[in-house]
């Protein structure tokens, strides 16, 4: 009998390695457990802080963070990718805790029916992306509202993104919503698929040392879209614009749903507009519908592009 329990007792958790399957790819970093599957992992650090160290591989996995401070991270950057598999309908990895901080993986192929699938979806708390790659899903990030929460994106690179087909809202290549800030350095955009390369209903926002480049992009919109109105700064960006545009009305948009936050102080300056070969049509580097103090300082724009237009 007791080894019919004990054998009962161990069936029971599946998803935890054993002691001498050190190849199990989720390592819990402050307690040494290994885990055969990214939910048990996360699981396992509840409400408080951990590290999930992942090996290197090609991972149909996805998981759920519910509670705590989660830091998801690659062994090797960019030797890790996330391909195709959704939690709850929406991402690989749905987050809502108090934090969490994602670094080195790769992210492709997140498609869901109501066309948002996306490598993360944020409902709640603290974000961070660094050295990440999103590409050929439908969206890169999406977030939920979370007016104190904050945003930090650095290094990282978004490919092939977004959507506006099938008669649903469009998807973009990251869309944050009514969060506090939405901070994007030293990153890369390239190549949509619809909707906006940067879209944000956040009411600051940061976007520096940034490529976006749209020269291979196909039916896509504009380069940011500040939704609602942000104040904040957008400076030291490349920006190319290609010749296949649904909506090539502007590189950067300010307010053109509503005027829900001041885009007083909202500094644009040291940038570099232009459009790719073949591209040709009419189109402003920033439009403005908010009439807020923007400064808009030297930027180098190309031929045919236009400085400013407000509306």
């Amino acid at each position: 009998m007791r080894f019919v329990l004990l054998a009962l007792a161990l069936s029971a958790t599946p998803l935890v390695a054993s002691a001498q399957d050190s190849r199990a790819p989720y390592l819990l970093v402050e307690t040494g457990q290994r885990f055969a599957a990214l939910q048990a992992a996360v699981s396992a650090i509840g409400d408080r802080r951990g590290t999930i160290m992942i090996a290197p591989g090609l991972y149909r996995d996805c998981a759920v963070q519910t509670q705590g401070d989660v830091a998801f991270l690659a062994t090797v950057p960019g030797a890790v990718t996330f391909d195709g598999a959704i939690c709850e309908g929406k991402a690989a990895l749905v987050v809502r805790g108090r934090s969490a901080r994602v670094e080195g993986i790769v992210f492709q192929n997140q498609r869901v029916d109501d066309g948002n699938g996306s490598g993360i979806r944020l409902e709640h708390g603290n974000l961070i992306v660094r050295q990440d790659w999103f590409r050929d899903s439908e969206e890169g990030i999406l977030s939920a509202d979370d007016p104190a929460g904050t945003v930090l994106i650095e290094r990282s690179t978004f490919s092939r993104l977004g959507r506006c087909d099938r008669g649903l809202s469009c998807a973009h290549g990251v869309y944050f919503a009514n969060y506090a800030s939405v901070t994007i350095r030293n990153s890369r955009f390239e190549a949509g698929r619809g909707g906006h390369y940067v879209k944000s209903r956040a009411a600051r926002i940061e976007v520096t040392d940034c490529s976006f480049d749209d020269s291979a992009g196909r039916a896509s919109n504009y380069m940011i879209d500040l939704s609602i109105g942000a104040t904040g700064l957008i400076r030291g960006n490349w920006f190319v614009g290609g010749p296949d545009k649904e909506n090539r009305t502007t590189f950067i948009s300010n307010a053109p749903e509503d005027h829900a936050h001041s885009a007083d102080g909202l500094t644009i300056d040291g940038n570099n507009a232009r459009l790719a070969p073949g591209a040709k049509y009419d189109t402003a580097f920033f439009v403005d519908w908010s009439g807020d103090a923007v400064r808009l300082g030297q930027n180098t724009i190309g031929a045919g592009i236009r400085r400013f237009e407000k509306r």
